[in-house]
């Protein structure tokens, strides 16, 4: 059996996108995935924009049985600041001989675009495992394939609020108002993931308290171990 040619981090928002990724890149013969790279909003100790609490991140990589590295940013975050946190967490990648690294995106380009152009000079080439995907049919795969997940975060604007911390299932899914993709790839909504692929156990979790901030709705999880 040939040894995978290239060290490999999944860049881990906690949700069933860069679970999924993760999943499919564990496939291919030539990535040996060795770690996971979040960012983390240092002010409040949750992951960014999925607003996930840190322990709930760390009790993921716990069974998921890989390296969790954190990217701590502020709040705000100017994008300087943003790179200059980055640009730290490359160079560990570096050190340790990554050489990829696996991104959960669908299809917006200008999001890849900017994934891409952020790897230029490190020796690190983008992975998109999941690119052009039909997401209605993907969202599917991934529940029929075992994931679990809740919704954290979601735009009141394209969403009613009530969908905030349903399941990521097959009602969620049926319920979904016309013209939101089915993964909320264009920001419609966010997830954590308690079980799925490559879990050694669940994540014990439970739904606490709906707020709105900031423009969104977010639902806050709290472990239950």
């Amino acid at each position: 059996m040939s040894v995978p040619e290239h060290k490999a981090w999944v860049a881990w928002s906690s949700g069933k996108d860069s679970l999924w990724a993760l999943h499919v890149a564990r496939r291919y013969p030539d990535l040996n995935v060795t770690g996971l790279l979040t960012t983390v909003t240092e002010p409040y100790h949750r992951v960014s924009m999925h607003a996930v609490r840190e322990e709930l991140l760390e009790a993921q990589a716990a069974s998921l049985g890989l390296p969790l590295h954190r990217v701590y940013i502020p709040a705000p975050c100017s994008d300087e600041e943003y790179g200059t946190a980055m640009r730290r967490a490359l160079d560990v990648a570096q050190e340790q001989g990554v050489t990829r690294m696996v991104f959960g995106d669908l299809y917006l380009e200008d999001v890849r675009a900017y994934r891409e152009q952020r790897l230029v000079g490190t020796g690190i080439d983008p992975v998109f495992p999941l690119w052009n995907s039909n997401t209605g049919e993907l969202a599917w795969e991934m529940i029929a394939g075992g994931v679990r997940a809740y919704l954290t975060c979601l735009d009141p604007r394209v969403m009613p609020k009530e969908m905030a911390g349903r399941p990521f299932d097959a009602s969620f899914l049926d319920a979904l108002p016309a013209g939101i993709d089915a993964c909320g790839e264009r920001g419609e909504f966010h997830t954590f993931t308690w079980d799925g692929p490559g879990f050694s156990q669940p994540v014990p979790v439970t739904v606490g308290e709906t707020v709105e901030r900031d423009g969104f709705v977010f639902t806050d999880l709290v472990t239950t171990g």
